[in-house]
C-alpha cells in the first residue's frame, strides 16, 4: 500500500489572529467524495504534492487502519492549510450513520460548511435533515458539487433539487465549461445558458444586499460594478442568508481554487461566530465567551484518540485565550448536569499540565508553539480528559454544554475471548467510552452480560476493531438476552418440609403457605395466619427470606418471580433442631411445591417506543411495528411533514430495531425507547425460553 503524504509546506501554521481562521467542516453522504474534495483542496493550497486515493489508502484524512479496509471514513479528521494569508481547517466528516457522532463533533468545532453532493446523485434526506439543523443555528453553507467526470454526471439536476429541498437562495457562482470553471459574476461568457444563472444570481445577491437602492437602480438598466455584487455576495454567504454553489473535480484541478478563494473571502472568522454560553463547575452561569486571545483560556475536547506512543491525544477548539505548551489546565466533564445520570461519563474535575501542542494533519501531528483563540489543535497526555470536557484555567475554571448526541439503541452483547482479555477489557471499554460519547457501556447485573450500546453495525464493528487494534482486546458476540420474568397466574399451594439429622444438632422446619398472583405484575406481599405458635415468631422472618430468595432464582426457567401474594398458614418446628436457616430452606421449598401445583407464565419486558418519521413512512413503520406484536398507542404530527408514532413493543423484537427503521424509512426514522412493564409472553414463544443458569 502506498504511504499518505506529510505535510509539505514548510511555513508555520500558527495564525497570526483569529480573523484570518476558517473552521470548515466537510459533510455529505458516504458516497459523495468529501475526503478526495479534501485531497484537491490540499493539493491546491500546497499542503501535499498530489491526490492521493481513497481506495489505495494514501489520503490525509483515512488513515486508520479500518478506514482502508472498509473504504469509507469512519472517524473526524482535521487538515490545516495556509491560502492567501489565511489558516482553513478542514474537517472531514464520515458520511455513514453509524458516525454520526463523529459528524457532530465536527459541527461543533466548525463555523461554516461545505455540503458535498456528487454530480451523479441527488440529495439524500439525510442531508436535508442536516441542513436544517444547521439552518436553525444560522452557519454559513455552501453546496459543493463533486464527481463532474462521472458518466452519468449532472449538475443542472443536482443544483434543481437542492434548490427544491433548500430554497432558491442555493446559487450557482460558478458554471463548469470543459476544463475550467466561468465565474457567473466576475466571468466573462456569451454562454446563453451562463447568462440565465447570471441574472438569477445578480438579482439574488442584490435581493440580500444592504443597500436598499441597488435593486431600483439594477430595475432601471443600471450596471452594477461588479466589485460591490462580489462584495455583497460574500456578505450575504457569512450571514447565511445565501447559499453558493460550485462544482468541483478534485482529481482534475477544476475548481479547488475557486472554493479556496470563497472559503476565504466568504466565510466568517471564528471572531465572527455567535458568542458560546459558559458556566462555572457549580452551575452557575458565566460571562459570554469572547475569540480573543488575550482572554480567559476556555477550549473543548472535540475528539479524543489513544496513540501507542503519545498516549491519550485530544483535539481541541479553542473559544477564548491562548494554549501555551506546558501550561497547567482544568479540565472539566459535566455531561450529567446536561444530560442527566444516563451516561457513561462521569463528572470531573481535574487540574492537569498539558503535554506537548501540535496541529494535526491527518495522522501526523505537526509541531505548534503557541494556539489561539479560534484554532483547531491536539494537546497530549490529558489523563483525565474526554470528549465533550471543557478546558479553561485554573483559575477560572469554566464548563461549555456539550453537544447533544443522538442516543445509542443497538444493544451488542459481549464476552472477553480469553481469561488475559478478559483483565484488559475494563480498562479499554472505559478508554473507548472517553473517545466515544456516542458509545454506551452497561454492565447488566440481572442478565449478567456487558452490553454495548451503539448507533448501528458499521459502529458496532468500528468499536470492536478499536479494541483490538488499540487494546489488544478481542471479544467474543452474544446472543443479547432481555430480562424476563415469572408470575404465577392462579392461586396455589406448597408445603415445605426441610427435616435433616446427621448427628448432633439436626434440621427440622416444615410450612405450609398459599401463593396468589397480585392484580398487577409487580411487587411482593408476605401475611402471616399461623396460629397457635405452629412456626415460632423468631422464624417467621426466615420463611419469608426464604420465599424471597426462591424469587428471586425463579421457579421455572430462572428468572425473577414477581407480582405475589403468600401467605404463611401453618408449619412445625422442634426445639432444638430449628434454626433460621432451615426455616429459610423450607420456605423456598414451598414456593417449589406451589409452582409445580399452580400454573407459571413467563413474562417478557415491553418498551415504549416514539418513532419520528416522514408521513411518506408512517404505514410502512406501523406495519411493521404490527408485525413485531407492538401496539400502536397514537400518533401525533411534527412539523410540516413529519409524524411521531408511539407504541408498546416486547424487548426482544427492538434488539436490531435500529438497523431495521433505517433500512425502512431510507436513514430518515429515528426513535426513542423507555421501559414501559412486563406482559405475559405468548406460551409458544415461553417453551423457547432458555432456562438461566
Amino acid at each position: 500500500m502506498a504511504e499518505r503524504q506529510p505535510h509539505k509546506d514548510s511555513r508555520p501554521l500558527d495564525p497570526p489572529a483569529p480573523d484570518r481562521i476558517r473552521n470548515v467542516v466537510l459533510v455529505g453522504p458516504s458516497s459523495a467524495g468529501k475526503t478526495t474534495l479534501l485531497e484537491g483542496l490540499l493539493k491546491e493550497a500546497g499542503a501535499i504534492t498530489r491526490v492521493g486515493a481513497v481506495e489505495d489508502g494514501t489520503t490525509v484524512s483515512d488513515f486508520e487502519e479500518g478506514e482502508h479496509e472498509h473504504g469509507r471514513s469512519m472517524s473526524l479528521a482535521v487538515a490545516p492549510v495556509l491560502y492567501d494569508g489565511t489558516k482553513l481547517n478542514f474537517l472531514d466528516t464520515p458520511g455513514y450513520a453509524d458516525f454520526v457522532g463523529e459528524l457532530r463533533a465536527g459541527l461543533r468545532a466548525a463555523d461554516c460548511a461545505l455540503f458535498v453532493v456528487a454530480a451523479n446523485e441527488q440529495v439524500d434526506r439525510g442531508t436535508v435533515q442536516l441542513w436544517r439543523e444547521c439552518d436553525r443555528v444560522g452557519m454559513p453553507r455552501a453546496l459543493v458539487v463533486t464527481k463532474l467526470d462521472h458518466a452519468r454526471a449532472d449538475v443542472d439536476a443536482v443544483v434543481r433539487a437542492a434548490q427544491q429541498a433548500f430554497g432558491d437562495k442555493v446559487l450557482p457562482v460558478h458554471l463548469h465549461q470543459g476544463d475550467r470553471l466561468v465565474g457567473l459574476i466576475s466571468g466573462d461568457t456569451d454562454d446563453e445558458r451562463a447568462q440565465q444563472l447570471r441574472g438569477e444570481l445578480i438579482e439574488g445577491v442584490i435581493e440580500e444586499s444592504e443597500d436598499e437602492s441597488l435593486m431600483d437602480r439594477y430595475l432601471a438598466g443600471e450596471k452594477i460594478d461588479e466589485d460591490v455584487l462580489v462584495a455583497d455576495l460574500e456578505k450575504a454567504v457569512a450571514r447565511a442568508a445565501l447559499f453558493p454553489v460550485i462544482p468541483v473535480g478534485a482529481t482534475t484541478g477544476v475548481g479547488p481554487r475557486e472554493l479556496l478563494d470563497l472559503c476565504v473571502r466568504a466565510f466568517p472568522s471564528p471572531a465572527e461566530h455567535p458568542a458560546r454560553e459558559a458556566f462555572t463547575p457549580a452551575g452557575k452561569k458565566a460571562d459570554a465567551l469572547t475569540c480573543d486571545p488575550s482572554a480567559p483560556l476556555v477550549a473543548e475536547v472535540i475528539k479524543t484518540t489513544s496513540d501507542p506512543y503519545l498516549g491519550r491525544v485530544s483535539l481541541i477548539r479553542v473559544f477564548s485565550g491562548s494554549f501555551d505548551a506546558d501550561a497547567d489546565v482544568h479540565v472539566s466533564g459535566h455531561f450529567s448536569s446536561f444530560f442527566g445520570s444516563a451516561t457513561s461519563h462521569a463528572d470531573h474535575d481535574d487540574d492537569e499540565r498539558i503535554g506537548g501542542l501540535s496541529y494535526p494533519f491527518g495522522k501526523q501531528l505537526v509541531t505548534a508553539r503557541k494556539v489561539v483563540a479560534g484554532d483547531i489543535a491536539a494537546i497530549g497526555r490529558l489523563t483525565s480528559a474526554e470528549t465533550g470536557d471543557t478546558l479553561s484555567s485554573v483559575e477560572q475554571p469554566r464548563v461549555l454544554e456539550p453537544w447533544q448526541l443522538p442516543e445509542p439503541l443497538l444493544p451488542v452483547a459481549i464476552e472477553a475471548a480469553t481469561k488475559s482479555d478478559e483483565d484488559k477489557l475494563p480498562a479499554a471499554l472505559a478508554r473507548l467510552a472517553a473517545e466515544d460519547p456516542s458509545l454506551k457501556v452497561e454492565n447488566n447485573t440481572e442478565t449478567r452480560q456487558l452490553v454495548l450500546w451503539v448507533l448501528g453495525e458499521a459502529h458496532a464493528d468500528a468499536a470492536l476493531d478499536r479494541l483490538q487494534r488499540r487494546f489488544g482486546v478481542t471479544v467474543e458476540q452474544r446472543d443479547l438476552v432481555v430480562p424476563l420474568r415469572e408470575a404465577f397466574t392462579v392461586a396455589a399451594k406448597g408445603h415445605g418440609r426441610h427435616v435433616k439429622q446427621s448427628g448432633g444438632h439436626g434440621q427440622y422446619a416444615i410450612c405450609d403457605i398459599e401463593v396468589e398472583p397480585l392484580p398487577e405484575p409487580v411487587g411482593f406481599e408476605f401475611v402471616d395466619k399461623v396460629v397457635g405458635g405452629a412456626v415460632p415468631r423468631q422464624f417467621i422472618g426466615s420463611v419469608e427470606k426464604g420465599v424471597r430468595a426462591q424469587m428471586e432464582g425463579g421457579v421455572r426457567n430462572g428468572y425473577p418471580v414477581v407480582g405475589l401474594r403468600v401467605t404463611l398458614t401453618d408449619g412445625k418446628s422442634h426445639s432444638v433442631d430449628s434454626s433460621d436457616a432451615a426455616f429459610q430452606s423450607a420456605g423456598a421449598l414451598a414456593l417449589r411445591e406451589a409452582a409445580e401445583d399452580g400454573r407459571v407464565a413467563m413474562l417478557e419486558p415491553y418498551d415504549e417506543v416514539s418513532v419520528s418519521v416522514p408521513d411518506d413512512f408512517v404505514g410502512a413503520v406501523m406495519s411493521d411495528l404490527s408485525a413485531r406484536h407492538g401496539r400502536v398507542l397514537g400518533t401525533d404530527k411534527v412539523g410540516d411533514d413529519g409524524t411521531l408514532i408511539r407504541a408498546l413493543v416486547p424487548q426482544r423484537e427492538l434488539a436490531r430495531y435500529a438497523i431495521e427503521l433505517r433500512s425502512t424509512t431510507h436513514g430518515t426514522g429515528s426513535f426513542t425507547r423507555t421501559f414501559a412493564h412486563h406482559e405475559p409472553m405468548a406460551e409458544e414463544h415461553a417453551r423457547d425460553v432458555t432456562p438461566r443458569t
